[in-house]
Formats: C-alpha cells, structure tokens, sequence
C-alpha cells in the first residue's frame, strides 16, 4: 500500500461524559488526521499540515457532511435495536471505510457497518454488490440494492471520490508521511 484513507465512525444509544453520541476520526496512512464528535459539534484537524492545507471553508463543508451523518447514525441505532428486539442499553454503530492507493496504481476500496462489535453489512466493491452478515443485515442489504443509488454512491467514492482527497491530503502532509 503506497497510501491509505480511512475514516472510523462511531454512534453510541448511550453517550457519557467523554463518550460522545457520535465520533468520526479520519486517517492517512494510519496517522489521525481530522475528528470530529458530538460533543464538540465541529470537524476538526489533528495535524499541522492539515490546518494550513486546508481550503476555505473545507471545515465548514465537512462539519455540516458529518453531522447530516450523525442523525443517519442516531436513527440507524434505532432501527437496528427494533430489529434485533432489543430494549434500551448501551449499542454501538460502527462504521469503517476508505481506499488505499497501490503501488501499480489501482485502487482498493472498503467499506463495513458493525452493530454492537459484530459485522453487519459490508460493500463489495468488485462486485458493487452489499454482503449482508444475517438476517438483520439482510433487510437493510436488500433495502440499499431496491434504492439503485446507494451502491453506486459507494463505488463512485470508493473508487473516484476518496482517491482524489487522499492524494489531496498526501499533498498537504507530503513531508510529515515522508518521515513515517
């Protein structure tokens, strides 16, 4: 793997003092890099490099992006504790996904939701088809194919959008990724 952008969200049915509703924390080539919670309501850089390469208004465009998230994952939460017939509790929602760039040139695509440390649903992104890890799963799986837009929406990020921002970020942070 020559690079590598990946982004790990999180939503919790239970916040708690430092444990927040919901978390995104993004990574290029396995440093943190930008973050994002619930608590304090703003996506922020993690980096140097990030803060002075940034475009005008970057910050705002990805805040207002993650907390149009938050509120899918807030309600995924719910939908997901009805499904599996659960009361109230703690549960989580997690969600991993990026590209790494190779070093013949091509692109490597991921994306997976887990519901309470379990795999739920994964893209596939050869296929551009969801790989569903039960019958919970199966419903949302079968829900995403009927829309028509959601797989296309993860190939075309997968496989166009998030190779252009990595490339973008490795730009900015060209020296510090050096030195790893």
């Amino acid at each position: 793997v020559l690079h590598s952008l990946h982004y790990h969200s999180v939503a919790v049915s239970e916040p708690s003092p430092g444990i927040p509703q919901f978390m995104s924390i993004g990574f290029v080539d396995g440093i943190p890099f930008v973050r994002y919670d619930s608590e304090r309501g703003r996506m922020e850089s993690l980096v140097q490099w990030m803060k002075e390469g940034s475009e005008p208004g970057y910050w705002d465009t990805q805040t207002q992006r993650v907390e149009r998230g938050q509120h899918v994952y807030a309600r995924n939460l719910e939908t997901l504790r009805d499904r599996y017939n659960q009361s109230r509790g703690l549960h989580t929602v997690l969600r991993l996904y990026g590209c790494d760039l190779l070093s013949d040139g091509s692109v490597r695509g991921s994306f997976r939701d887990g519901y309470d440390g379990r795999d739920f649903i994964s893209f596939d992104l050869g296929s551009g088809r969801f790989v569903a890890a039960d019958g919970a799963a199966e419903i949302t799986r079968r829900r995403w194919e009927q829309d028509g837009t959601v797989a296309e929406d993860w190939t075309n990020y997968l496989k166009y959008e998030c190779p252009e921002w990595l490339q973008k970020f490795v730009r900015y942070g060209q020296k510090e990724l050096e030195r790893k």
